[in-house]
């Protein structure tokens, strides 16, 4: 049967035939058809941010639990600019996200109308895509290529800029024959060269298995294990990609790069294969790209063939996803013993121990962190904002489902944690919590977003390491610029307790009680959200650390 729909309403029900269940945004103007149309939704909830650039972090937070794009709506012109860092955020981290623009109507475009930029440009180097919808009867192909393009390949943002005139336009349609998601097209690995890889593998005297976020994204987690134990590689993770290994697996060499373990830094520095897959050679992980790996060859396996050569040239490049490549790879590899190279290991990881990550004193950040991971249990989703707090994270918490780990890598986004925190746990069942680790300076950039939380009452426990400075920044001005300490420190801290109660979240202070312990307990008794605050010293560091632009080898203190 053929109905006139309107492009809002259009929208709405393709939202609906591609299974979205949540849309986050903030209405205006440009946009007003669209939010009438929403009110007419059968399973479509909106959930109202409280600032454009939240809304596309919740989108964010929703799209890494599921692995299916999470949209955003925010009208035309500050709207649309406010959405701008999270597209980039996602972008960087090839998150799948399909974001919905209003625009003014087309017969004022040019005109410098009351609140038209022209979006399209502004977004240009920060999406898979973007579009302007002309008419009503275009949405019905465009819609659908957006969630295609989202989660086809290496996953990234979409966005759909709509006229008011197109979103009020009717077009005669048959509601039935919309289209519905499509599968995820995934690119499977050449055999031929799945099975030079394999000959290289076994032919190295010390290969290193380097893992990168393109693998947690793929769903290849458990793969990881299985190759690491067939081949006896050691292994080291991205920050993208932390929880690959379990924390104590003997073939886990930690994180590397700039803030990673002296072990998994050395053992690259002396590999002479490096199985590289899923990653992007990014400058926080390799350090100076000249002195990385030096003496290994490269297998590169990657869904983005772009990214081949454009740090490091390898000896063999696969186009792949990453799941279909480590299950290609399995089939082909026989089991192998490195006796020699894991003693190695053994010493790398005797010389640089991980005592000071991995102790549990409830007075330092490392061991709120723990006691943290053991209160929350192995399946809740871990979110970060961007800072000192973010590597005490990533180098302490015992992580044990990498797809329940959602921080900003690539653009490293103070204001991240909160929101995405949000969106995870709108995504999750109830029963099972999120927690979001965040520093003073990162909460205070979307700190709005705790009346979100409170009028959603999701299950996010905030845990707040507040030194009342920007301590990352001010450990990088202490170290590498002569101690000027310019803007990094609050000269009037913030009662980030009083805050949050404002808002309606119940708020907890380790630092008014003498037992740590209690107190995070306590919160973590309570159902809904609660805001943990917990005093830091800022002259605090976070160690290892390999000097900006240097060597990753060559590390500034203990």
């Amino acid at each position: 049967m053929t109905i006139r729909l309107s492009g809002a309403q259009l929208i709405v029900q393709l939202l609906e035939r591609h299974g979205v269940e949540r849309v986050a945004g903030i209405p205006g103007g440009a946009l007003l058809p669209l939010y009438e149309a929403l009110d007419g939704a059968t399973r479509l909830r909106h959930v109202l941010a409280r600032h454009e650039q939240g809304a596309g972090f919740i989108a964010q937070g929703e799209a890494r639990i599921t692995g299916r794009a999470g949209v955003c709506l925010a009208t035309s012109g500050p709207g649309a600019t406010n959405l701008v860092t999270a597209i980039a955020d996602a972008h960087l981290d090839s998150v799948p996200m399909v974001c919905i623009t209003g625009q003014v109507p087309q017969a004022l475009l040019g005109t410098d109308a009351f609140q038209e930029v022209k979006t399209g440009r502004i977004v240009d180097t920060i999406t898979k895509a973007n579009f302007m919808a002309r008419s009503a009867a275009e949405l019905i192909d465009l819609l659908p290529e957006a969630f295609r393009i989202a989660e086809t390949g290496r996953p990234g943002p979409v966005l759909i800029d709509v006229p008011k005139d197109v979103q009020r336009e009717t077009v005669a349609v048959m509601p039935h024959q919309l289209p519905s998601r499509q599968p995820r097209v995934r690119v499977a690995p050449d055999a031929e060269s799945i099975r030079v890889a394999a000959e290289m593998i076994v032919r190295a005297q010390r290969p290193v298995l380097y893992i990168g976020g393109g693998v947690i994204k793929s769903g290849a987690a458990s793969l990881v294990r299985a190759l690491a134990e067939a081949g006896d590689l050691p292994t080291t993770m991205t920050l993208m990609a932390l929880g690959s290994l379990p924390e104590a697996h003997p073939l886990n060499l930690g994180m590397l790069g700039m803030h990673g373990t002296q072990a998994a830094n050395r053992a690259i520095d002396e590999a002479d294969l490096l199985i590289a897959i899923g990653a992007r050679f990014d400058d926080r992980a390799t350090g100076r790209a000249d002195t990385f790996a030096p003496g290994a060859r490269v297998i590169h396996i990657d869904a983005d063939r772009r990214e081949f050569g454009k740090i490091r040239r390898p000896s063999l490049a696969i186009e792949s996803d990453a799941r279909l490549a480590l299950d290609a790879l399995l089939q082909v590899l026989p089991s192998q013993r490195r006796e020699t190279w894991r003693a190695r290991v053994a010493e790398l990881h005797a010389m640089f121990p991980q005592a000071v990550q991995r102790n549990d004193d409830p007075h330092t950040p490392q061991g709120i962190i723990r006691a943290v991971a053991r209160l929350a249990g192995p399946n809740a989703a871990v979110t970060t904002d961007v800072g000192q707090h973010q590597m005490w994270v990533a180098q302490s918490y015992p992580l044990m489902r990498p797809d329940r780990w959602l921080t900003s890598g690539g653009l490293g986004t103070m204001g991240f944690g909160l929101p995405a925190a949000i969106g995870a746990s709108l995504a999750l069942p109830e029963d099972q919590p999120v927690i979001c680790f965040t520093g003073d300076g990162s909460l205070l950039m979307n700190i709005q977003e705790l009346a979100t939380l409170a009028e959603h009452q999701c299950n996010v426990k905030i845990v707040l390491l507040d030194n009342a400075a920007l301590g990352m920044v001010r450990q990088q001005q202490n170290l590498f610029h002569r101690r000027r300490t310019i803007g990094s420190s609050f000269d009037r801290p913030t009662y980030f307790g009083a805050v949050a109660r404002a808002f309606g979240i119940p708020a907890l202070d380790v630092g008014a009680s003498r037992d740590p312990l209690a107190i995070l307990s306590e919160a973590f008794a309570r159902p809904g959200p609660a805001l943990v605050r917990v005093p830091v010293a800022v002259d605090r560091l976070v160690m290892p650390m390999v000097t900006p632009g240097g060597s990753n080898i060559d590390v500034v203190a203990l």
